[in-house]
């Protein structure tokens, strides 16, 4: 049994916003003749479908995906959720196939998958609220401000332009009355399969010319009618991102529509930067490609694969 375990592989294609994920892991799905789980924590809601670059049924190809579309914004998902959903869904995909692939650029959900969640503990929803209300009112500076006294091991590590990490690390905080980092561990958790990883990505103003063009498409296609329908929520962490966050503060008045655009092109070029950043903290783990790499890439899996069994 355990031979037949480890020969099945879990193929994860990551990549900035924009990079061309989607295309290739399509064709790749139909070489392989397997399925696609999305590791974008964006995708996972029904209602955000523009601001997310959902791939559409026609660029879905016929080839099934899963995790697009799975949730609503009315419900709270996270990466252990993630984490055991798809381990869960994986033990089915490979009794029908050898190889499965999961993309996106969502590194915390893919290292969930990858490595495990250490466990935390629960967190006091009126915690949550009362923190997502402060940063509302008063901006990210007071926020990192209680984390580096609460946690200066933590604040030292964490992306200071992300609110969704700040505010995760301060809840546990003030929920448990411990620091964050002291529930996070650097073990690993094995799998029962072998995992490829591959990443992709394209000369800096090649990938920054297409994020301008991709969030032109997206104002083109109604993103701020989108925006303005998922308002009431934008509280919710999914929604405390790029492409979103711009408008809401249009919406408040905090900006006029030009300087809106402005920020939102900036700020999707600057959430790249830091995808790359993030999945480039260990080098050696990912071999990187341009997408239209193709045959490189194939190549690629195919040695993996043969050299692992």
């Amino acid at each position: 049994m355990d031979r037949i375990e480890k020969q099945k592989h879990l193929v994860v294609v990551v990549g900035p916003t924009a990079v061309g994920k989607t295309d290739l892991c399509v064709r790749l799905a139909k070489h392989f003749r397997t399925e696609i789980i999305s590791a974008d924590s964006r995708q996972f809601f029904r209602e955000m479908a523009i601001g997310t670059a959902k791939p559409t049924a026609a660029e879905q190809q016929g080839v099934p995906h899963h995790f697009v579309d799975s949730h609503s914004i009315k419900e709270t998902y996270n990466a252990g959720a993630f984490e055991q959903d798809v381990l869960a869904l994986l033990e089915k995909l490979f009794e029908q196939h050898e190889v499965v692939l999961m993309t996106g650029g969502s590194g915390l959900y893919v290292r969930a998958v990858l490595e495990g969640m250490d466990e935390m503990p629960e967190v006091a929803p009126e915690v949550r609220q009362a923190l997502t209300q402060q940063y509302e009112k008063e901006g990210l500076q007071p926020l990192l401000d209680k984390l580096q006294e609460l946690d200066p091991l933590y604040f030292a590590q964490v992306d200071k332009a992300n609110p969704q990490r700040v505010v995760r690390a301060l809840e546990v905080c003030l929920s448990s009355g411990l620091p964050y980092s002291s529930f996070r561990s650097s073990e690993k958790q094995g799998r029962p399969f072998n995992i490829v990883k591959i990443g992709l990505t394209r000369d800096r103003s090649e990938l920054y010319g297409r994020i301008d063009q991709r969030m032109d498409l997206m104002l083109e296609q109604g993103l701020l009618e989108e925006a303005k329908a998922l308002y009431p929520y934008r509280a919710h962490n999914a929604l405390q991102t790029v492409g979103y966050k711009e408008i809401f503060d249009y919406l408040e008045g905090r900006y006029d529509w030009e300087e809106a655009v402005r920020l939102l092109k900036r700020n999707s070029r600057r959430y790249a930067k830091r995808q790359l950043t993030w999945f480039n903290k260990s080098p050696e783990e990912y071999t990187w490609f341009h997408p239209q790499q193709w045959q490189e890439i194939v190549a690629f899996i195919d040695e993996r694969v043969l050299n692992f069994e």
